[in-house]
């Protein structure tokens, strides 16, 4: 009797009441759970048995169903029979694609690949998901399981089993024991045979996210099951198992450049899903109105949202797309919750209720008009959305940005707690913000979303201190008993980072006041646990810690673990461009979000009486007795704070020429128990960045050095070099941004940049070498200086790092040759002005300035040199960003009348009218200054003596 005959017997003999599982047959048969799996779903397809649709699965006769013989029993091709089933279930099961947004509109050619492989004959084709991080891989997948599991297509189903490759990335044999099951005695610990994920999910789906983590041997072993269908177990030698798979991979990369080839060849279909902002705004809508649901049906309540809340939600979506949105509705809700919490209906979401990080959302959506203009047609002024009001997504078991409990009963329980105790409203909500932003944090930072910042920390500050940081952290709470999470990580990671950049460029220490060490004194717990770190610090570093930062590390861990922000230094960043400042801010959120730092960006077009106005109210806003701390990039905005004090009284103080690392730095002061805003400001005026460090290199202990000036200093001990450009303002910055990285990226400390204009380049010079030894010189014209001199043509073409390889190694030694360099072309130039300007479009002005500079090189007695032209184009570019962001330059009133004799004159008033025709810009009368200036300079110089 056939395997089948014997399967069939046995059901018709016990299997009359309620059917039998696959299990029961197995055992009661004593046949591998697989070959009977394969032959009762052959029989249901063949009409003899009924499969159930509960868990577990049962199998039960057909009512006229009996015994009959092997050969009657032959069932029909495969193919025609998974066809057939699948074109019949199509017509009366439900489409699992059906609550899908956007199945029918952005994702409607996605889910037809979907339907092809999951019924495609006869066993459905292999599928490979790929879309950026919280696009909805997982829950795609999911739908697909659920669509086949629908349509009777899976013989077996035991749900959709899931493998996250990156768990196992770096362990192949470890990988192969998960995966393919292992034998006795196959590894240390093996006491007994072990059926892996394949063996589980026979019959069924299994799920490989991020398969890109798969390893080459990984890879192998995948595609060669799906080659073969057979594979073996760890500590096997033969390929004796079999297993009937359907595959659905995952993947955030291009799989051209991340998988093998011929594992890609083997997946036929590849699915790609949209990133949350190129679908629809409908779409957009819709998706957020499903997840508000989500969670009004766990608040059981209502949820109100005003418009510009609904548009900066929208709008706060970046790397995470609907993962991320999913995470920042759960977020405002539980703020919300909190605010409403007396009110049994309904909850009420303003923007008073967003963090700064989504509260910036709205900026972002307000930038584009197109986009806020669609978005604004679907709206009204409140969306209301109710408990069941309308699809809610399935939730998944799988999904990284669902809660695994109910926040809200936290919420209300504690709540109800610290009513009984006698707390008033305004306490209550302070300790249970505090209590959602540890919930909501400690969980998402487990989750994927935990890559993107960690990797942005990485960038500034030195793994090793990040790893330290990290084997600290479990010390330190085991001595607090308080859990830190992420913000541990980041606040103090930075800190240490900080405080070794002071050491390494022998700043003296900062000393405590009174008041703050008697405060401190009130926590010997924190300062227990600081001495620990100290102690730490100096094993693995090889430095002696002054007691003095022991008590810095207190007030920081305190500062952490009380998250109080009252009486703390507002910080604010405003800056031209329509999201400069807002993604400066971003990135601090990310790293440090338990700190409110606000961001105004200042499109171009903008009065700046009108940015005036805004940024006063946002320094009113932020003020919370101990001042605001303004920084700005640069032009107007740099006045605005001495203005703002005058009128509000509040205390300001501005760094201009912001740069990320600037604004975290002032976050993380601020956020400190002991924050004060002058101190702020002098530090972050002498603040160079996060140190870079190589293990075990720190200088040894040095001696508090002394706080020196730039007239009390000796040439000796303060090196120069000179950037020098027409107006010292313009191309002259650019010039010593890209020294000051060069140096920094070579550990070389003590230089200072000065840019100089070439105009008073001689009584600069001289008035720098009081104080400073020159060492070197760049820009568009050499000096009368024995020094070492670099070409802005060289600088902009790489020649920088060589030169500053000449100054690390022989700072006296004069430049002995020039690098041959690369033919200047409109499509380099076009190149140049994408690297270091902000606010021009390097593709629509490098033809007209181009144009510009030939005009000028046809009224000049010699061939234009590359070095002068780029040199020309760059000063240019420059006048034109000033011009077009409002940032006039000035120039000496007593000379500016005489450039109308100046030759060169009428040709540059000839060439601004071209300017004039295309851009509709015009020179200002200092711009027109040193232009000529720059062309009268060249020309002096090229004339024979």
């Amino acid at each position: 009797m056939t395997r089948k005959a014997r399967i069939f017997e046995y059901l018709c003999q016990h299997g009359k009441q309620a059917g039998l599982t696959t299990e029961e047959v197995a055992n009661g048969l004593m046949l591998a759970r697989s070959n009977v799996s394969k032959e009762l779903n052959t029989l249901v397809r063949e009409g003899q048995l009924i499969k159930s649709t509960g868990r577990p699965v049962r199998y039960e006769l057909q009512p006229t169903t009996a015994p009959v013989s092997d050969a009657a029993r032959a069932p029909r091709s495969v193919s025609d029979s998974v066809s057939a089933t699948a074109t019949t279930a199509a017509r009366t099961k439900p489409d699992a694609f059906d609550r899908m947004i956007g199945a029918h509109e952005s994702l409607s050619n996605q889910v037809e690949q979907a339907k092809a492989a999951i019924l495609y004959p006869p066993r459905g084709l292999n599928t490979l998901i790929i879309g950026p991080t919280g696009s909805g891989k997982t829950y795609f997948a999911n739908a697909m399981y659920r669509f086949a599991d629908n349509q009777d297509v899976l013989t077996d189903s035991q749900g959709l089993i899931t493998f996250n490759c990156a768990d196992y990335a770096h362990n192949p044999e470890l990988l192969m024991s998960h995966l393919f099951g292992y034998v006795k005695g196959s590894f240390t610990g093996a006491n007994e045979d072990k059926d892996g994920l394949i063996q589980q999910a026979d019959g069924g789906m299994l799920f490989l996210d991020e398969v890109h983590r798969l390893p080459p041997e990984g890879q192998e072993m995948i595609f060669y099951f799906m080659d073969h269908g057979t594979y073996s177990r760890l500590g096997e030698t033969a390929k004796s198992h079999h297993a009937n798979v359907r595959l659905v991979c995952a993947t955030t990369e291009d799989p051209e450049s991340t998988l093998l080839q011929t594992f890609v060849r083997r997946i036929p279909i590849t699915i790609q899903l949209p990133a949350f902002n190129n679908r629809s705004a409908q779409e957009r809508l819709e998706l957020l109105k499903a997840l508000l649901s989500l969670e009004a049906n766990r608040i059981d309540k209502q949820i109100k949202l005003t418009e510009d809340v609904v548009q900066a939600l929208l709008g706060s979506v970046t790397f995470g797309n609907v993962g991320q949105l999913k995470s920042n509705i759960q977020l405002v809700c539980a703020q919300g919750f909190v605010n409403s919490i007396e009110n049994d209906s309904e909850i009420t979401i303003t923007m008073d209720d967003l963090p700064q990080n989504i509260r910036s959302g709205l900026m972002t959506v307000a930038s584009n008009r197109h986009e806020l203009g669609a978005i604004s047609e679907l709206l009204d002024p409140v969306l209301i959305v109710k408990p069941n009001d309308g699809p809610t997504p399935v939730r998944n078991k799988d999904d990284n940005y669902e809660l695994p409990y109910n926040l809200y009963e936290i919420i209300g329980d504690k709540a109800a707690l610290l009513r009984r105790e006698g707390l008033d409203k305004e306490h209550i909500n302070r300790f249970i913000t505090t209590d959602i932003n540890l919930h909501l944090k400690s969980f998402y930072k487990q989750t994927k979303l935990e890559v993107a910042p960690e990797n942005k920390l990485a960038e500034i500050v030195d793994q090793d201190v990040i790893d330290f940081t990290k084997t600290a952290q479990a010390t330190i709470q085991d001595m607090l008993g308080y859990n830190f999470k992420d913000n541990f990580i980041y606040a103090v990671s930075l800190h240490i980072s900080s405080f070794i950049k002071r050491i390494q460029a022998g700043k003296p220490m900062r000393q405590m006041s009174a008041d703050m060490l008697a405060m401190v004194k009130e926590y010997p717990a924190e300062i227990k646990a600081a001495t620990t770190l100290k102690r730490g610090l100096e094993e693995r570093y090889h430095f002696p810690i002054p007691r003095s930062e022991v008590y810095y590390l207190a007030i920081l861990l305190i500062s952490l673990k009380s998250m109080q922000l009252n009486g703390k230094v507002g910080v604010l960043v405003a800056a031209h461009g329509m999201s400069t400042a807002t993604s400066m801010t971003q990135v601090v959120g990310q790293l440090l979000d338990d700190y409110d730092v606000s961001a105004f960006d200042m499109p171009l077009d903008m009065d700046p009486n009108v940015a005036y106005t805004h940024i006063k109210k946002r320094v009113q806003k932020l003020d919370a007795g101990n001042g605001v701390l303004l920084l700005v990039d640069m032009g107007s905005l740099t006045t605005f704070g001495e203005r703002i004090q005058d009128e509000t009284g509040i205390a300001i103080r501005t760094i201009d020429m912001v740069t990320t690392p600037v604004v975290l730095e002032a976050v993380r002061k601020a956020s400190l128990i002991d924050s004060n805003l002058d101190s702020i400001f002098h530090e972050l005026v002498g603040f160079k960045g996060y140190s870079r460090i190589s293990r075990g290199r720190l200088p040894e202990s040095q001696p508090a050095a002394p706080v020196t000036t730039d007239t009390a200093a000796t040439t000796d001990e303060q090196r120069a070099i000179v950037a020098i450009c027409a107006t010292g303002v313009g191309t002259a910055e650019r010039i010593k941004t890209i020294l000051d990285s060069l140096l920094a990226q070579n550990f070389i400390e003590g230089i200072s940049v000065f840019p100089v204009s070439v105009v008073e380049m001689a009584d600069r010079l001289a008035q720098i070498s009081q104080n400073y030894r020159i060492i070197a010189a760049t820009g568009i014209a050499k000096p009368d200086l024995d020094v070492p001199f670099i070409s802005l043509e060289e600088l902009l073409q790489g020649g920088g790092e060589k030169f500053i390889d000449q100054l690390a190694t022989g700072l006296d030694a004069p430049q002995s040759k020039v690098v041959e360099n690369q033919e200047l072309t409109p499509e380099l130039c076009e190149r140049y002005l994408g690297d270091y300007f902000t606010f021009l479009n390097p593709r629509k002005l490098t033809t007209i300035l181009w144009q510009y500079s030939q005009t000028i090189a046809n009224h000049m007695t010699e061939t234009m040199s590359n070095a002068f032209r780029i040199d020309l184009i760059m000063h240019l570019a420059g006048a034109l960003e000033r011009t077009a962001i409002k940032d006039d330059i000035s120039a000496p009133d007593e000379e500016l009348p005489s450039i109308k004799t100046s030759t060169w004159y009428p040709v540059v008033q000839t060439a601004n009218q071209q300017i004039q025709n295309q851009l509709q810009l015009t020179f200002s009368a200092a711009e027109n200054y040193y232009i000529v200036q720059l062309l009268e300079t060249h020309q002096a110089q090229v004339m024979p003596s």
